[in-house]
């Protein structure tokens, strides 16, 4: 059994939600987190997440999704759901810009994950320095998350461990030129280790290119474990049990 622990199904263009998730049981796939990245897409994803059994939702704004207001009653409001388990994506992502406010909806963000109880899924892209930072100051340790799409080097990945945060690989594990991430992906420690597709980007090898989706999350958890060495059960066993066990779910 895998979990793809970071999706948009809404976003998927080329497929339904339905379709979809049954592509994914065919490989193994049994449960998803279908994650937000602006209010305005999250009814349309909250109800893909209401419809289909084992599809859970988070609540969050993209850094790169722009917002004129946001609070933490905003998020703690919308997060009052049984399908929501999860407050992101958020973050910082410099690619495209450091401003336009990323830094306060960041800290609204964790601040609102502390409120509720509910991890937070952290989106880091040239910004590994200031996400950290922030991470310390709003002492995000209390409640940890995920740092999804991981592409940083080892040392980000300890401080990142140190605070009580699981390491998710995306497809990028999979690229032949991606030895920085391959590396960590060898050395988080398996009571850490997630697996995801962020589908329907990032589709690994031998769908790069490709419009990606969650059954593809099976060729993640492959890489890995050749990787490191260890068994495909081992690992998809390892991830399952840990998304479960941040989320505090129950199997079924």
């Amino acid at each position: 059994m895998l979990v793809d622990s970071h999706c948009h199904l809404d976003l998927i263009k080329n497929s339904t939600p339905d379709t979809l998730v049954a592509n994914a049981h065919e490989q193994g796939v049994s449960h998803f987190l279908c994650v937000s990245i602006d209010l305005e897409h999250f009814p349309t994803m909250l109800g893909i997440a209401q419809r289909l059994d084992n599809v859970f939702a988070s609540v969050g704004i993209h850094p790169n999704s722009l917002c004129e207001s946001l609070n933490v009653q905003t998020l703690t409001n919308l997060a009052d759901d049984s399908h929501i388990i999860a407050i992101g994506e958020t973050g910082l992502d410099y690619f495209r810009s450091q401003g336009d406010g990323q830094q306060e909806r960041f800290r609204t963000h964790i601040q609102a994950a502390k409120e509720i109880g509910k991890p937070l899924i952290i989106h880091c892209r040239d910004a590994a320095e200031d996400t950290l930072r922030l991470l310390r100051e709003e002492k995000a340790v209390e409640i940890g998350g995920i740092m999804h799409c991981f592409v940083e080097d080892w040392e980000i990945a300890q401080q990142a461990l140190d605070m009580g945060f699981y390491i998710s690989f995306s497809g990028i594990v999979t690229f032949k030129n991606a030895k920085t991430v391959q590396a960590v992906a060898k050395q988080v420690p398996l009571d850490r280790l997630l697996v995801e597709t962020d589908a329907p980007y990032l589709a690994p090898v031998p769908y790069r290119g490709k419009t990606n989706q969650p059954a593809y999350v099976r060729y993640v958890a492959e890489c890995i474990a050749d990787l490191r060495g260890e068994s495909f059960e081992t690992i998809a066993k390892v991830t399952t049990d840990n998304f479960f066990r941040l989320f505090s779910l129950k199997y079924g």
